[in-house]
């Protein structure tokens, strides 16, 4: 298990078509969400964030997080490195579908400091954990995640922050269920 903030260069983006063991990652802050149609538990880890989606018929896990975590390759729908700006989808047997898009940005210094000074500011309605500043700057790391619940389909929008690499990685998500 990784105890500590990766390398931007190092991360990796999953989806897997079953849950991942509990076990296999570090949480810092949790939620559950419980609908009708469909339940889902979002993490954010050491790294980056896990969500489990299930609607009863069809389970998919979203994992980010650095390259050398240890995970299952058994049902891996997607592996990808987390560079650049990247657009994935997948739909289940069920009629459940995904969309992802992914973006990892560099920014200069004055604008990382600003982008983390606005997420860490006051009380939020999503998940929000602060991490301890590696030494070499100032401010630790951020990483936020905004939940958007719907009847039949739950949004996910995630920033991660790297200040040893100044460097955001958004993550936007959409599941949705058959009509």
């Amino acid at each position: 298990m990784i105890s500590v903030r990766p390398k931007v260069a190092e991360l990796a983006f999953h989806l897997f078509s079953r849950p991942i063991h509990p076990e296999l990652i570090l949480v810092h802050q949790s939620r559950k969400i419980e609908r009708d149609q469909y339940s889902a538990k979002i993490d954010i880890t050491n790294c980056g964030h896990v969500v489990t989606f299930n609607s009863g018929k069809a389970t998919l896990c979203e994992v980010a997080t650095s390259a050398s975590q240890p995970l299952p390759t058994r049902r891996c729908l997607i592996h990808q490195s987390l560079k650049g700006s990247r657009t994935e989808e997948a739909t289940c047997q069920s009629g459940l579908e995904y969309r992802s898009h992914f973006q990892l940005e560099r920014v200069g210094a004055e604008m990382f400091w600003m982008v983390g000074q606005q997420l860490g500011k006051g009380p939020t309605e999503g998940l929000l954990h602060q991490f301890s500043s590696s030494g070499r700057m100032a401010l630790g790391a951020v990483s936020y995640v905004n939940i958007e619940t719907r009847r039949r389909s739950m949004l996910i929008q995630a920033i991660h922050t790297f200040p040893d690499d100044y460097a955001i990685v958004k993550v936007e998500s959409i599941y949705t269920l058959p009509s």
